[in-house]
């Protein structure tokens, strides 16, 4: 499939760079992420912000400002998200939004949609593929499995002597004139869905065990 050569420009033409580079996905921070360049230095960050309705992320810059805001929508079958532009969460100031495709999955799928999108709202304008587990999702343009284009990858980290410092690490590698705080964004919008799933298995099995116990 081919590398992206037109330039993808979704939270802002600023976040894009003329040549191909990656990024360093630290997931350590409970719920929070890291998100630097080669040389270890703060690009991105995004914040938890997990309330009793919603769960919640907002990605910040360096100086900690605003540049958008993830949400996910309440009760919803397919794992929706709005993403708004800075602290905003008004539809007038919606970027883009994701959906799973399906609503039992077994590896990591998601469909994005522009909010100005001009084609059929049931056709995404990005979509995501892979297995998140195994830190090997990308990020394509288009609906068309065949015809897409692709913008971004992820890598598990390579071996260091470290391994604490590599722990919860991956990379992302983005195309050249690729927003990437677009595609931070939609890093977050899975973490924040796994980890979800993660806390529900773990409430499930703790629930199972009560009842074990209680009968024995």
């Amino acid at each position: 499939m081919m590398a992206a050569s037109i330039p993808v420009s979704v939270i802002g033409p600023h976040f894009t760079a003329p040549y191909p580079f990656d990024i360093i996905v630290d997931t350590n921070a409970g719920g929070n992420l890291v998100i630097t360049d080669v040389n270890h230095k703060i690009i991105l960050k995004v914040q938890a912000c997990d309330t009793t309705f919603h769960h919640k992320r907002v990605l910040l810059d360096n100086n900690d400002t605003p540049i958008a805001t993830l949400r996910e929508k309440i009760m919803s079958n397919h794992n929706r998200w709005k993403v708004f532009r800075g602290n905003s969460t008004s539809s007038s100031d919606m970027i883009f939004s994701t959906k799973q495709p399906n609503m039992i999955q077994f590896k990591t799928s998601l469909h994005v949609f522009l909010a100005n999108k001009t084609s059929s709202k049931d056709v995404c304008d990005f979509k995501i593929k892979g297995s998140w587990s195994k830190r090997k999702c990308t990020i394509y343009t288009g609906d068309s499995y065949h015809s897409s284009t692709k913008i971004a990858q992820m890598h598990k980290m390579k071996p260091s002597k470290n391994k604490k410092f590599n722990k919860g690490k991956f990379t992302v590698t983005i195309q050249q004139n690729v927003d990437y705080a677009f595609v931070v964004a939609l890093i977050a919008i899975i973490d924040a869905m796994k980890r979800t799933d993660d806390e529900y298995a773990e409430q499930i099995i703790g629930s199972v065990n009560q009842v074990i116990v209680a009968t024995a």
